[in-house]
Protein backbone atom coordinates (compact mmCIF):
# COMPACT_ATOMS: atom_id res chain seq x y z
CA UNK A 1 0.00 0.00 0.00
CA UNK A 2 1.71 2.92 -0.86
CA UNK A 3 0.63 6.72 0.41
CA UNK A 4 -2.24 7.18 -2.01
CA UNK A 5 -3.70 3.98 -0.97
CA UNK A 6 -3.06 5.00 2.38
CA UNK A 7 -5.20 8.57 2.02
CA UNK A 8 -7.99 6.02 0.16
CA UNK A 9 -9.09 4.02 3.28
CA UNK A 10 -12.09 4.02 4.69
CA UNK A 11 -13.66 6.69 7.19
CA UNK A 12 -12.50 4.25 10.28
CA UNK A 13 -8.77 4.30 9.28
CA UNK A 14 -8.57 8.00 8.27
CA UNK A 15 -5.67 10.07 8.46
CA UNK A 16 -6.30 12.35 11.57
CA UNK A 17 -3.45 14.63 11.52
CA UNK A 18 -1.04 15.70 8.63
CA UNK A 19 2.28 17.41 7.82
CA UNK A 20 4.09 17.73 4.68
CA UNK A 21 6.41 15.31 6.78
CA UNK A 22 4.65 12.90 8.62
CA UNK A 23 0.99 11.49 8.80
CA UNK A 24 -1.31 9.89 11.87
CA UNK A 25 -3.78 7.75 12.21
CA UNK A 26 -5.81 5.62 14.33
CA UNK A 27 -6.76 1.72 14.67
CA UNK A 28 -8.41 -0.47 17.30
CA UNK A 29 -5.57 -3.18 16.58
CA UNK A 30 -2.27 -2.71 14.61
CA UNK A 31 -0.41 -5.81 13.85
CA UNK A 32 3.04 -5.27 12.70
CA UNK A 33 4.07 -8.27 10.42
CA UNK A 34 2.50 -9.66 7.30
CA UNK A 35 3.35 -13.47 7.41
CA UNK A 36 1.47 -16.18 8.57
CA UNK A 37 1.12 -15.21 12.19
CA UNK A 38 0.34 -12.11 11.41
CA UNK A 39 -2.41 -12.49 9.16
CA UNK A 40 -3.54 -15.17 11.20
CA UNK A 41 -4.19 -12.73 13.93
CA UNK A 42 -5.61 -10.05 12.13
CA UNK A 43 -7.86 -12.36 10.44
CA UNK A 44 -9.31 -13.19 14.46
CA UNK A 45 -9.21 -9.63 15.64
CA UNK A 46 -11.83 -8.79 12.14
CA UNK A 47 -13.52 -11.88 12.86
CA UNK A 48 -14.75 -9.92 16.73
CA UNK A 49 -15.57 -6.76 14.71
CA UNK A 50 -11.79 -4.82 15.96
CA UNK A 51 -10.69 -2.14 12.83
CA UNK A 52 -7.11 -4.24 12.66
CA UNK A 53 -4.52 -2.90 10.03
CA UNK A 54 -1.84 -4.76 9.05
CA UNK A 55 2.21 -3.39 8.58
CA UNK A 56 4.98 -5.17 7.14
CA UNK A 57 8.72 -4.30 5.99
CA UNK A 58 8.16 -6.50 2.43
CA UNK A 59 5.24 -6.20 -0.12
CA UNK A 60 2.40 -7.69 0.45
CA UNK A 61 2.01 -12.05 0.16
CA UNK A 62 6.11 -12.23 0.18
CA UNK A 63 6.89 -12.23 3.87
CA UNK A 64 9.02 -14.66 4.88
CA UNK A 65 6.44 -18.03 6.05
CA UNK A 66 6.62 -18.33 1.91
CA UNK A 67 9.91 -19.52 1.85
CA UNK A 68 8.91 -22.42 4.45
CA UNK A 69 8.89 -25.47 2.11
CA UNK A 70 7.98 -28.79 3.58
CA UNK A 71 4.95 -29.11 5.48
CA UNK A 72 2.24 -28.23 8.52
CA UNK A 73 1.86 -30.45 10.83
CA UNK A 74 -1.69 -31.64 12.16
CA UNK A 75 -2.52 -35.49 13.67
CA UNK A 76 -5.56 -36.01 11.32
CA UNK A 77 -5.01 -39.14 10.88
CA UNK A 78 -5.96 -39.67 7.27
CA UNK A 79 -2.98 -41.50 6.66
CA UNK A 80 -2.58 -43.26 10.06
CA UNK A 81 -5.43 -43.40 12.34
CA UNK A 82 -3.36 -44.33 15.38
CA UNK A 83 -1.97 -40.75 15.63
CA UNK A 84 -2.91 -38.60 18.40
CA UNK A 85 -2.69 -35.15 19.54
CA UNK A 86 -0.99 -36.71 22.38
CA UNK A 87 1.81 -38.37 20.55
CA UNK A 88 2.18 -35.52 18.44
CA UNK A 89 2.88 -33.32 21.54
CA UNK A 90 5.14 -36.21 23.02
CA UNK A 91 7.10 -36.24 19.79
CA UNK A 92 7.28 -32.58 19.73
CA UNK A 93 8.71 -32.45 23.90
CA UNK A 94 11.31 -35.12 23.13
CA UNK A 95 12.63 -33.94 20.40
CA UNK A 96 12.78 -30.10 21.73
CA UNK A 97 14.80 -32.13 24.70
CA UNK A 98 12.43 -31.24 27.18
CA UNK A 99 13.10 -27.32 27.70
CA UNK A 100 9.51 -26.85 25.29
CA UNK A 101 6.59 -25.85 27.48
CA UNK A 102 4.60 -28.62 28.12
CA UNK A 103 1.22 -26.51 28.43
CA UNK A 104 2.35 -24.38 25.18
CA UNK A 105 2.96 -27.67 23.36
CA UNK A 106 -0.53 -29.04 24.54
CA UNK A 107 -2.33 -26.53 22.73
CA UNK A 108 -0.11 -26.59 19.63
CA UNK A 109 -1.04 -30.23 19.28
CA UNK A 110 -4.98 -29.80 20.46
CA UNK A 111 -5.09 -27.29 18.33
CA UNK A 112 -3.30 -28.21 15.10
CA UNK A 113 -6.37 -30.30 13.51
CA UNK A 114 -8.91 -27.16 13.79
CA UNK A 115 -5.63 -24.76 12.41
CA UNK A 116 -6.02 -27.03 8.91
CA UNK A 117 -9.99 -26.58 8.80
CA UNK A 118 -9.20 -22.91 9.20
CA UNK A 119 -7.03 -22.72 6.38
CA UNK A 120 -9.29 -24.83 4.12
CA UNK A 121 -11.78 -22.63 4.65
CA UNK A 122 -9.52 -19.96 3.32
CA UNK A 123 -9.19 -21.92 0.33
CA UNK A 124 -5.52 -23.47 1.15
CA UNK A 125 -5.06 -26.44 -1.58
CA UNK A 126 -2.58 -29.11 0.19
CA UNK A 127 -1.58 -31.82 -1.72
CA UNK A 128 -4.67 -34.76 -1.73
CA UNK A 129 -4.26 -38.70 -3.18
CA UNK A 130 -6.87 -39.43 -6.11
CA UNK A 131 -9.95 -39.95 -3.78
CA UNK A 132 -9.52 -36.47 -2.31
CA UNK A 133 -8.16 -37.72 1.10
CA UNK A 134 -5.35 -34.74 2.26
CA UNK A 135 -2.42 -36.76 2.01
CA UNK A 136 0.50 -36.81 5.21
CA UNK A 137 3.75 -37.49 5.05
CA UNK A 138 6.77 -38.64 7.56
CA UNK A 139 8.96 -36.37 8.82
CA UNK A 140 11.50 -36.67 11.00
CA UNK A 141 11.43 -37.88 14.99
CA UNK A 142 7.32 -38.04 14.03
CA UNK A 143 6.32 -41.55 14.90
CA UNK A 144 3.27 -40.93 12.08
CA UNK A 145 2.56 -39.47 8.77
CA UNK A 146 1.08 -36.41 10.45
CA UNK A 147 2.64 -33.74 7.79
CA UNK A 148 0.12 -31.52 5.25
CA UNK A 149 1.98 -30.15 2.25
CA UNK A 150 1.67 -28.71 -1.47
CA UNK A 151 4.42 -30.10 -2.94
CA UNK A 152 8.00 -27.81 -1.28
CA UNK A 153 6.10 -24.80 -1.54
CA UNK A 154 3.82 -25.16 1.62
CA UNK A 155 4.30 -21.23 2.99
CA UNK A 156 3.62 -19.79 -0.30
CA UNK A 157 0.13 -21.87 -0.35
CA UNK A 158 -0.56 -20.62 3.42
CA UNK A 159 0.19 -17.98 2.36
CA UNK A 160 -2.23 -17.37 -0.67
CA UNK A 161 -5.26 -18.55 1.68
CA UNK A 162 -4.63 -16.19 4.40
CA UNK A 163 -4.31 -13.50 2.17
CA UNK A 164 -7.13 -14.29 -0.16
CA UNK A 165 -9.57 -14.44 3.54
CA UNK A 166 -7.97 -11.60 4.51
CA UNK A 167 -8.93 -9.88 0.70
CA UNK A 168 -12.23 -10.99 1.69
CA UNK A 169 -12.30 -9.10 4.73
CA UNK A 170 -11.12 -5.80 3.66
CA UNK A 171 -7.87 -5.80 6.01
CA UNK A 172 -6.14 -3.27 5.08
CA UNK A 173 -1.97 -3.78 4.53
CA UNK A 174 0.47 -1.24 4.45
CA UNK A 175 3.60 -1.96 2.85
CA UNK A 176 6.85 -1.03 2.90
CA UNK A 177 6.34 0.31 6.57
CA UNK A 178 9.28 0.34 8.83
CA UNK A 179 8.93 0.36 12.79
CA UNK A 180 11.04 2.22 14.44
CA UNK A 181 9.64 2.69 18.00
CA UNK A 182 6.55 1.43 20.07
CA UNK A 183 4.68 4.51 21.94
CA UNK A 184 3.38 3.78 25.71
CA UNK A 185 1.96 6.10 28.22
CA UNK A 186 2.76 6.83 31.83
CA UNK A 187 1.72 2.97 32.96
CA UNK A 188 3.71 1.30 30.26
CA UNK A 189 0.96 0.32 28.11
CA UNK A 190 1.44 0.46 24.34
CA UNK A 191 -0.70 3.04 22.84
CA UNK A 192 0.77 2.71 19.11
CA UNK A 193 3.98 2.72 17.03
CA UNK A 194 6.30 4.98 14.87
CA UNK A 195 7.68 4.24 12.10
CA UNK A 196 8.58 5.36 8.21
CA UNK A 197 8.37 4.47 4.54
CA UNK A 198 11.27 2.29 3.13
CA UNK A 199 9.88 4.13 -0.32
CA UNK A 200 10.45 7.66 0.35
CA UNK A 201 10.91 8.04 3.70
CA UNK A 202 8.00 9.09 5.07
CA UNK A 203 7.43 9.23 8.86
CA UNK A 204 3.92 8.18 10.33
CA UNK A 205 2.80 7.49 13.70
CA UNK A 206 -0.30 4.53 14.22
CA UNK A 207 -2.38 5.01 17.48
CA UNK A 208 -3.63 1.86 18.48
CA UNK A 209 -5.77 0.26 21.26
CA UNK A 210 -3.85 -2.40 21.41
CA UNK A 211 -0.54 -4.05 18.98
CA UNK A 212 0.12 -7.77 17.89
CA UNK A 213 3.57 -8.24 17.12
CA UNK A 214 4.11 -11.20 14.59
CA UNK A 215 7.74 -10.02 13.18
CA UNK A 216 9.81 -13.62 13.20
CA UNK A 217 12.90 -14.43 14.51
CA UNK A 218 16.41 -13.44 14.91
CA UNK A 219 18.65 -15.69 12.43
CA UNK A 220 19.91 -12.70 10.45
CA UNK A 221 22.37 -12.21 13.08
CA UNK A 222 24.32 -14.77 11.67
CA UNK A 223 26.73 -14.54 8.63
CA UNK A 224 24.90 -17.62 6.91
CA UNK A 225 21.57 -17.91 7.31
CA UNK A 226 18.20 -19.30 5.36
CA UNK A 227 16.55 -15.78 5.73
CA UNK A 228 16.97 -12.72 2.41
CA UNK A 229 18.61 -9.99 3.39
CA UNK A 230 16.89 -7.53 5.82
CA UNK A 231 14.56 -10.46 7.23
CA UNK A 232 14.48 -12.20 10.72
CA UNK A 233 16.78 -9.20 12.41
CA UNK A 234 14.85 -9.91 15.62
CA UNK A 235 13.17 -6.21 15.55
CA UNK A 236 9.92 -7.17 16.74
CA UNK A 237 12.15 -8.40 19.88
CA UNK A 238 14.08 -5.69 20.40
CA UNK A 239 11.05 -3.20 20.44
CA UNK A 240 9.21 -5.86 23.00
CA UNK A 241 12.33 -6.10 25.09
CA UNK A 242 12.88 -1.95 25.56
CA UNK A 243 9.44 -1.74 26.14
CA UNK A 244 10.03 -3.71 29.29
CA UNK A 245 9.27 -7.47 28.12
CA UNK A 246 11.70 -10.91 28.95
CA UNK A 247 13.04 -12.49 25.91
CA UNK A 248 13.64 -16.49 26.91
CA UNK A 249 15.12 -18.94 24.92
CA UNK A 250 17.75 -16.82 22.93
CA UNK A 251 20.52 -19.31 22.96
CA UNK A 252 18.63 -21.39 21.46
CA UNK A 253 18.99 -21.10 17.70
CA UNK A 254 18.58 -24.09 15.23
CA UNK A 255 20.87 -24.85 12.32
CA UNK A 256 19.60 -26.01 9.39
CA UNK A 257 22.08 -28.93 8.27
CA UNK A 258 21.30 -27.76 4.53
CA UNK A 259 22.29 -24.30 2.56
CA UNK A 260 24.21 -23.85 -0.16
CA UNK A 261 27.10 -22.94 0.00
CA UNK A 262 27.97 -20.83 -3.74
CA UNK A 263 28.00 -18.78 -4.95
CA UNK A 264 28.53 -15.91 -3.04
CA UNK A 265 24.68 -14.36 -3.48
CA UNK A 266 23.24 -17.90 -2.49
CA UNK A 267 25.07 -19.02 0.26
CA UNK A 268 22.92 -19.96 3.44
CA UNK A 269 19.60 -20.39 1.67
CA UNK A 270 17.73 -23.08 2.24
CA UNK A 271 18.17 -26.76 0.34
CA UNK A 272 15.03 -28.09 1.93
CA UNK A 273 14.87 -31.44 4.00
CA UNK A 274 12.48 -32.71 1.87
CA UNK A 275 15.81 -33.31 -0.37
CA UNK A 276 16.33 -36.34 2.09
CA UNK A 277 13.12 -36.90 2.71
CA UNK A 278 12.79 -38.52 -0.64
CA UNK A 279 16.33 -40.20 -0.93
CA UNK A 280 18.56 -37.95 -1.08
CA UNK A 281 22.20 -38.92 0.59
CA UNK A 282 25.15 -37.58 2.16
CA UNK A 283 28.19 -37.73 1.07
CA UNK A 284 32.02 -36.21 2.20
CA UNK A 285 34.43 -35.83 -0.21
CA UNK A 286 36.04 -39.14 -0.17
CA UNK A 287 32.84 -40.76 -0.94
CA UNK A 288 31.75 -42.03 2.17
CA UNK A 289 28.10 -42.06 3.22
CA UNK A 290 29.15 -40.54 6.80
CA UNK A 291 25.88 -40.47 8.17
CA UNK A 292 26.58 -44.02 9.47
CA UNK A 293 28.89 -43.23 11.70
CA UNK A 294 26.42 -40.46 13.41
CA UNK A 295 23.54 -42.14 13.30
CA UNK A 296 23.38 -45.77 11.63
CA UNK A 297 19.80 -46.41 12.20
CA UNK A 298 18.48 -43.41 10.92
CA UNK A 299 21.03 -41.84 8.64
CA UNK A 300 20.04 -39.01 6.64
CA UNK A 301 16.72 -39.70 8.20
CA UNK A 302 18.12 -38.19 11.16
CA UNK A 303 16.90 -35.49 13.81
CA UNK A 304 17.73 -31.49 12.24
CA UNK A 305 20.46 -31.39 15.14
CA UNK A 306 22.29 -34.21 14.48
CA UNK A 307 22.71 -33.79 11.13
CA UNK A 308 23.85 -30.47 11.24
CA UNK A 309 26.51 -31.27 13.66
CA UNK A 310 27.33 -34.23 11.49
CA UNK A 311 27.88 -32.22 8.60
CA UNK A 312 30.11 -29.59 10.45
CA UNK A 313 32.01 -32.33 11.82
CA UNK A 314 32.86 -33.15 8.17
CA UNK A 315 33.83 -29.96 6.93
CA UNK A 316 36.00 -28.95 10.19
CA UNK A 317 38.29 -32.31 9.86
CA UNK A 318 38.73 -31.47 5.95
CA UNK A 319 36.77 -34.37 4.53
CA UNK A 320 34.82 -31.55 3.20
CA UNK A 321 33.81 -30.39 -0.34
CA UNK A 322 35.98 -27.59 -2.84
CA UNK A 323 33.30 -24.75 -1.89
CA UNK A 324 33.74 -26.10 2.38
CA UNK A 325 30.72 -28.13 2.53
CA UNK A 326 29.48 -31.77 1.77
CA UNK A 327 27.67 -33.09 -1.20
CA UNK A 328 23.74 -34.28 -0.93
CA UNK A 329 23.14 -36.53 -3.71
CA UNK A 330 19.39 -37.49 -5.19
CA UNK A 331 20.48 -38.00 -8.42
CA UNK A 332 19.63 -41.83 -7.98
CA UNK A 333 15.54 -41.13 -7.45
CA UNK A 334 13.78 -40.99 -10.79
CA UNK A 335 13.86 -37.19 -12.76
CA UNK A 336 10.21 -37.31 -12.72
CA UNK A 337 9.66 -37.55 -9.15
CA UNK A 338 12.34 -35.22 -8.30
CA UNK A 339 10.03 -33.02 -10.29
CA UNK A 340 6.95 -33.86 -9.17
CA UNK A 341 7.86 -33.51 -5.35
CA UNK A 342 10.80 -30.76 -5.32
CA UNK A 343 10.22 -28.61 -8.29
CA UNK A 344 11.35 -25.55 -5.99
CA UNK A 345 14.68 -27.25 -5.52
CA UNK A 346 14.90 -28.21 -9.02
CA UNK A 347 14.12 -24.44 -10.15
CA UNK A 348 16.78 -23.58 -7.21
CA UNK A 349 19.78 -24.96 -8.69
CA UNK A 350 18.74 -24.73 -12.35
CA UNK A 351 19.23 -21.09 -11.69
CA UNK A 352 22.61 -21.76 -11.16
CA UNK A 353 23.34 -23.94 -13.56
CA UNK A 354 22.94 -27.40 -12.00
CA UNK A 355 20.54 -30.46 -12.71
CA UNK A 356 19.79 -31.83 -9.33
CA UNK A 357 18.29 -35.33 -11.63
CA UNK A 358 21.73 -35.51 -12.53
CA UNK A 359 24.42 -34.24 -10.37
CA UNK A 360 25.04 -33.89 -6.48
CA UNK A 361 24.70 -30.87 -4.92
CA UNK A 362 26.86 -29.05 -2.05
CA UNK A 363 25.66 -27.88 0.88
CA UNK A 364 26.49 -26.78 4.38
CA UNK A 365 24.66 -26.44 7.88
CA UNK A 366 22.68 -22.54 8.03
CA UNK A 367 21.47 -20.47 10.14
CA UNK A 368 17.92 -21.43 9.97
CA UNK A 369 14.94 -20.74 12.88
CA UNK A 370 15.25 -19.40 16.28
CA UNK A 371 13.19 -21.31 18.96
CA UNK A 372 13.50 -18.73 21.36
CA UNK A 373 11.57 -15.21 21.09
CA UNK A 374 9.56 -12.55 23.14
CA UNK A 375 8.66 -14.40 26.69
CA UNK A 376 4.85 -14.75 26.72
CA UNK A 377 1.89 -16.14 27.93
CA UNK A 378 0.78 -19.25 26.94
CA UNK A 379 -2.82 -18.72 26.60
CA UNK A 380 -3.41 -15.51 25.23
CA UNK A 381 0.74 -14.60 23.76
CA UNK A 382 0.45 -11.82 25.88
CA UNK A 383 4.02 -10.40 26.13
CA UNK A 384 3.38 -9.12 30.04
CA UNK A 385 3.51 -5.43 28.31
CA UNK A 386 -0.40 -3.68 28.64
CA UNK A 387 -1.68 -3.67 25.21
CA UNK A 388 1.37 -5.91 23.43
CA UNK A 389 0.99 -9.41 22.02
CA UNK A 390 3.13 -11.70 20.24
CA UNK A 391 3.09 -14.39 18.28
CA UNK A 392 5.00 -17.04 15.47
CA UNK A 393 8.71 -16.97 15.81
CA UNK A 394 8.98 -14.10 17.51
CA UNK A 395 7.24 -15.91 20.68
CA UNK A 396 9.35 -18.59 22.51
CA UNK A 397 8.23 -21.52 24.40
CA UNK A 398 6.72 -24.49 22.10
CA UNK A 399 9.93 -25.68 20.55
CA UNK A 400 12.54 -25.88 23.31
CA UNK A 401 16.22 -26.85 22.14
CA UNK A 402 15.46 -28.52 18.54
CA UNK A 403 12.16 -27.64 16.87
CA UNK A 404 10.77 -30.98 15.07
CA UNK A 405 9.61 -30.18 11.46
CA UNK A 406 6.72 -29.10 10.14
CA UNK A 407 5.83 -27.04 13.50
CA UNK A 408 6.95 -23.80 12.71
CA UNK A 409 3.71 -23.37 10.47
CA UNK A 410 1.33 -25.13 12.72
CA UNK A 411 2.56 -22.92 15.26
CA UNK A 412 1.74 -19.44 13.67
CA UNK A 413 -1.59 -20.58 12.86
CA UNK A 414 -2.58 -21.93 16.33
CA UNK A 415 -0.99 -19.10 18.30
CA UNK A 416 -1.81 -16.43 15.26
CA UNK A 417 -5.44 -17.16 16.12
CA UNK A 418 -4.89 -17.13 20.21
CA UNK A 419 -2.97 -13.91 20.11
CA UNK A 420 -5.39 -12.07 17.78
CA UNK A 421 -8.13 -13.28 20.44
CA UNK A 422 -7.00 -12.11 23.26
CA UNK A 423 -6.08 -9.04 21.77
CA UNK A 424 -9.20 -8.36 20.55
CA UNK A 425 -10.34 -8.44 24.19
CA UNK A 426 -7.96 -5.91 25.30
CA UNK A 427 -8.51 -3.31 23.12
CA UNK A 428 -8.03 0.56 25.16
CA UNK A 429 -9.00 3.88 24.09
CA UNK A 430 -5.77 5.22 24.26
CA UNK A 431 -3.97 7.91 22.23
CA UNK A 432 -0.06 8.46 21.94
CA UNK A 433 1.46 11.16 23.68
CA UNK A 434 2.39 13.68 22.07
CA UNK A 435 5.29 14.97 23.40
CA UNK A 436 6.65 11.48 23.12
CA UNK A 437 6.04 11.59 19.61
CA UNK A 438 8.16 14.72 19.09
CA UNK A 439 11.15 13.28 20.81
CA UNK A 440 11.17 10.07 19.02
CA UNK A 441 10.10 11.78 15.70
CA UNK A 442 13.14 13.64 16.50
CA UNK A 443 15.36 11.22 16.75
CA UNK A 444 14.41 9.28 13.75
CA UNK A 445 14.93 12.39 11.22
CA UNK A 446 17.80 13.48 12.91
CA UNK A 447 20.85 13.88 10.42
CA UNK A 448 24.01 10.96 11.56
CA UNK A 449 27.55 11.85 10.21
CA UNK A 450 29.18 9.59 12.09
CA UNK A 451 31.97 7.12 10.43
CA UNK A 452 30.24 3.87 11.04
CA UNK A 453 28.07 2.79 8.11
CA UNK A 454 24.98 0.67 9.32
CA UNK A 455 25.91 -2.11 6.93
CA UNK A 456 29.01 -2.21 7.67
CA UNK A 457 28.64 -2.93 11.09
CA UNK A 458 26.15 -5.53 10.49
CA UNK A 459 28.14 -7.22 8.40
CA UNK A 460 30.45 -7.51 11.20
CA UNK A 461 28.09 -8.46 13.69
CA UNK A 462 26.87 -11.11 11.81
CA UNK A 463 30.42 -12.58 10.54
CA UNK A 464 30.87 -12.49 14.86
CA UNK A 465 28.33 -14.23 15.41
CA UNK A 466 28.89 -17.14 12.89
CA UNK A 467 32.19 -17.39 14.06
CA UNK A 468 32.11 -17.22 17.42
CA UNK A 469 28.83 -18.29 18.86
CA UNK A 470 27.55 -20.52 15.73
CA UNK A 471 26.88 -24.15 15.90
CA UNK A 472 29.83 -25.45 18.34
CA UNK A 473 30.70 -22.56 21.00
CA UNK A 474 32.99 -22.53 23.72
CA UNK A 475 33.43 -19.71 26.77
CA UNK A 476 36.35 -17.72 24.40
CA UNK A 477 34.33 -17.44 21.47
CA UNK A 478 31.30 -16.25 22.98
CA UNK A 479 33.63 -13.76 25.22
CA UNK A 480 34.62 -12.56 21.92
CA UNK A 481 31.65 -12.22 20.25
CA UNK A 482 30.18 -9.87 23.68
CA UNK A 483 33.22 -8.19 23.17
CA UNK A 484 32.41 -7.04 19.60
CA UNK A 485 28.73 -6.51 20.24
CA UNK A 486 29.76 -3.86 22.82
CA UNK A 487 32.07 -2.12 21.14
CA UNK A 488 29.61 -1.94 18.48
CA UNK A 489 26.89 -1.22 20.50
CA UNK A 490 29.11 2.09 21.78
CA UNK A 491 29.39 2.82 18.67
CA UNK A 492 25.75 3.40 17.87
CA UNK A 493 26.33 7.44 17.79
CA UNK A 494 28.93 7.38 15.47
CA UNK A 495 26.73 6.06 12.71
CA UNK A 496 26.70 7.61 9.18
CA UNK A 497 22.90 7.66 7.78
CA UNK A 498 22.86 9.72 4.35
CA UNK A 499 20.26 12.08 3.47
CA UNK A 500 18.13 11.95 0.42
CA UNK A 501 17.26 9.08 -2.08
CA UNK A 502 19.19 6.48 0.28
CA UNK A 503 18.15 7.60 3.98
CA UNK A 504 15.53 5.12 3.94
CA UNK A 505 17.11 2.36 3.61
CA UNK A 506 20.16 3.60 5.54
CA UNK A 507 18.02 4.10 8.28
CA UNK A 508 16.34 0.80 8.30
CA UNK A 509 19.95 -0.41 8.46
CA UNK A 510 20.58 1.74 11.55
CA UNK A 511 17.15 0.33 13.43
CA UNK A 512 18.21 -3.17 11.69
CA UNK A 513 22.05 -3.44 13.79
CA UNK A 514 20.39 -1.61 17.02
CA UNK A 515 17.86 -4.28 17.16
CA UNK A 516 20.47 -7.19 16.17
CA UNK A 517 22.75 -5.94 19.08
CA UNK A 518 20.12 -6.71 21.62
CA UNK A 519 19.00 -9.91 20.05
CA UNK A 520 22.93 -11.17 19.38
CA UNK A 521 23.76 -10.27 23.03
CA UNK A 522 20.68 -12.36 24.11
CA UNK A 523 21.61 -14.81 22.39
CA UNK A 524 25.61 -14.91 23.65
CA UNK A 525 24.81 -14.82 26.85
CA UNK A 526 22.04 -17.26 26.98
CA UNK A 527 24.37 -19.63 25.84
CA UNK A 528 27.43 -18.39 28.05
CA UNK A 529 25.24 -19.40 30.94
CA UNK A 530 23.90 -22.60 29.83
CA UNK A 531 26.48 -24.95 30.36
CA UNK A 532 25.76 -27.88 28.75
CA UNK A 533 25.31 -29.20 25.88
CA UNK A 534 21.42 -29.86 24.59
CA UNK A 535 19.50 -29.96 20.98
CA UNK A 536 20.84 -27.26 18.99
CA UNK A 537 22.92 -25.38 21.88
CA UNK A 538 26.12 -27.39 21.82
CA UNK A 539 29.04 -26.36 23.85
CA UNK A 540 32.39 -27.62 23.03
CA UNK A 541 33.48 -27.59 26.75
CA UNK A 542 30.68 -29.30 28.83
CA UNK A 543 29.58 -31.95 26.40
CA UNK A 544 26.78 -33.42 27.95
CA UNK A 545 23.23 -32.75 28.70
CA UNK A 546 22.77 -31.60 32.63
CA UNK A 547 19.48 -32.20 34.20
CA UNK A 548 20.09 -29.07 36.13
CA UNK A 549 19.72 -26.90 33.25
CA UNK A 550 16.34 -27.96 32.39
CA UNK A 551 15.20 -24.83 32.88
CA UNK A 552 14.58 -21.71 30.76
CA UNK A 553 16.75 -18.50 30.34
CA UNK A 554 15.17 -15.11 30.50
CA UNK A 555 16.57 -11.81 29.50
CA UNK A 556 15.62 -8.64 30.34
CA UNK A 557 16.88 -5.01 30.64
CA UNK A 558 17.08 -3.61 34.26
CA UNK A 559 19.33 -0.19 34.45
CA UNK A 560 19.86 -0.09 31.19
CA UNK A 561 21.83 -3.30 31.07
CA UNK A 562 20.93 -6.64 29.99
CA UNK A 563 20.21 -9.31 33.01
CA UNK A 564 20.14 -12.85 32.50
CA UNK A 565 18.05 -15.46 35.16
CA UNK A 566 16.29 -18.25 35.10
CA UNK A 567 13.00 -20.01 35.38
CA UNK A 568 11.35 -23.88 35.78
CA UNK A 569 9.08 -25.69 33.23
CA UNK A 570 5.56 -26.68 33.79
CA UNK A 571 4.99 -30.15 34.63
CA UNK A 572 3.50 -32.61 31.89
CA UNK A 573 0.63 -33.80 31.87
CA UNK A 574 -1.16 -37.56 32.50
CA UNK A 575 -1.29 -37.56 28.99
CA UNK A 576 1.34 -36.68 27.41
CA UNK A 577 3.41 -38.36 29.80
CA UNK A 578 1.44 -41.51 28.81
CA UNK A 579 2.31 -40.74 25.14
CA UNK A 580 6.09 -40.46 25.73
CA UNK A 581 5.89 -43.83 27.89
CA UNK A 582 5.18 -45.33 24.68
CA UNK A 583 8.63 -46.15 22.77
CA UNK A 584 7.27 -46.87 19.56
CA UNK A 585 10.39 -46.19 16.65
CA UNK A 586 10.37 -43.06 15.30
CA UNK A 587 9.91 -43.80 11.10
CA UNK A 588 9.54 -40.99 9.63
CA UNK A 589 12.37 -38.58 7.48
CA UNK A 590 13.05 -34.70 8.74
CA UNK A 591 11.43 -31.74 6.98
CA UNK A 592 10.91 -28.20 7.62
Amino acid sequence: MNQEALEALPPMTTIIARTTTNWRRRVGALVIGAGGAGLRAAIELDAHGVDVLVVGKRARADAHTVLAAGGINAALGTMDPEDSWQIHAADTLREGRFLGDAHAVEILCREAPAAIDDLLSYGTRFARDADGRLLQRYFGAHRYRRTLFAGDYTGRALIAGLMAEVDRRGIPILERFYVSDLLQQGDGRVTGVLGFALEGGATGVIDAGVVVLATGGHIGVYGRSSSRPAENTGDGMALAYRAGAELADMELVQFHPTGMVWPDEAVGTLVTEAVRGEGGRLYNSAGERFMARYDRERLELSTRDRIALANYTEIVEGRGTPHHGVWLDISHVPAATIHERLPRMVAQYQDVGIDITRAPIEVAPTAHYAMGGIRVAVDTHWTGVPGLYAAGEAASGVHGANRLGGNSLAEIIVFGRRAGLAAANDVAETRSDDAVIAERLTALTAAAHGALEPVAGIDRLRETMWRQAGLVRDAAGLHGALDTIEELGARRDDLRIPDGAGRPAALAAAYDLTAMLVTAEATVRGALLREESRGAHVRREFPTTARHWQRTIVMRARNGRMHADTRPLPELSADVKAALRDEAPVLGGLLE
